[in-house]
């Protein structure tokens, strides 16, 4: 399946991240807050690698109960240090 992924800043350079469908809207019922794109068109595959910390299964299982996914906040932390 493919989602588009969303992020949003929490404390200490950490993210927290919001996966759909790809090309539908956020549900309403998250968009009170304010997300950024983080990635479009991911390919969540349960043969694939977490993607900024949403495991596949975990992400299609929220997906399905309830039309969205999202990360927990330790999940993933952007790293915003130049590389050496």
């Amino acid at each position: 399946m493919k989602v588009d992924v969303y992020k949003r800043p929490e404390r200490e350079g950490m993210y927290s991240y919001l996966a759909v469908p790809e090309g539908r809207p956020i549900p309403e019922e998250a968009t009170n807050i304010d997300w950024e794109t983080a990635e479009n068109s991911i390919d969540l595959d349960e043969n694939n690698e977490p993607v900024l910390g949403l495991s596949a299964e975990d992400a299609l299982s929220q997906i399905s109960a309830k039309g969205y996914a999202i990360s927990h906040t330790n999940s993933h932390r952007m790293n915003n240090r130049p590389s050496v």
